[in-house]
């Protein structure tokens, strides 16, 4: 898959951001740390999304082989491991990654988790039975990501559950007035809201997609946190 000039950008900007800026941040919102009310409804949205996607898979992922793409500090790798999957946690940031691997569990069953460094797109990653993509694509244009979920689809075999922001009143609001903002190295890379049915449309004309449908969605909005899950399977 031919990476675009505009994700190979934006994923330059995240690695940066997360690496540098944001990781002692990230490392108390995802522990049980005291945070301030704007951090704990974001740490709030972020477990309740994560258990929804997890809902969304099986309860029996024995012998099965995962892609948690944008694994964060391992959270969620380390639910899907203990159904007893093999799980790549991949990231772009080695401290996330790092992290991460320092909170590994001694015990997961008769699971395991791979943590690496990298992008999520590598082809070396191998084949795929499930693929979760919590919160990674939001950053990226509504075109990029559907030519992301094609590439993760040509390796996959069973269902990817991701999320997406979707398009509201407030977070339209946000990402106009960071678009005004003279760019800071220390800032975020901004969210990309899309409309749900815009980006149904993409993903039905994108030819890498032709055979997967779309399937369960659901929005997770709570205070500051708002974000929408989508599953696509093969048809």
């Amino acid at each position: 898959m031919a990476i675009s000039e505009t994700y190979a950008e934006r994923r330059g900007q995240i690695e940066t951001y997360f690496d540098r800026t944001a990781v002692e941040a990230w490392k108390r919102l995802t522990s049980d740390a005291p945070v301030g009310r704007v951090r704990a409804t974001v740490r709030a949205g972020r477990d309740r999304m994560r258990s929804t996607l997890l809902s969304w898979l099986p309860a029996d992922l024995a012998g099965k082989r995962v892609l948690d793409a944008g694994c964060g500090t391992g959270a969620l790798a380390v639910e899907v491991a203990r159904r007893g999957a093999h799980v790549l946690a991949i990231d772009l940031s080695p401290q996330l990654v790092g992290l991460a691997d320092e909170r590994r569990p001694h015990d997961v069953g008769s699971g395991h988790i791979d943590f690496r460094v990298g992008d999520m797109l590598d082809p070396s990653l191998g084949a795929f039975d499930y693929v979760v993509c919590m919160d990674s694509l939001i950053h990226y244009r509504a075109v990029d990501v559907t030519r992301v979920l094609a590439g993760l689809a040509s390796r996959t075999t069973g269902a990817i559950v991701f999320t997406f922001a979707p398009r509201t009143v407030p977070l339209t609001l946000m990402h106009a007035v960071g678009r005004m903002i003279p760019h800071q190295s220390h800032r975020a890379p901004a969210i990309e809201p899309v409309a749900p049915h815009r980006l149904e449309r993409l993903l039905a004309s994108e030819a890498g997609l032709s055979d997967w449908r779309s399937g369960r969605t659901e929005r997770v909005s709570v205070g500051f946190y708002t974000s929408q899950a989508l599953e696509l399977h093969p048809a």
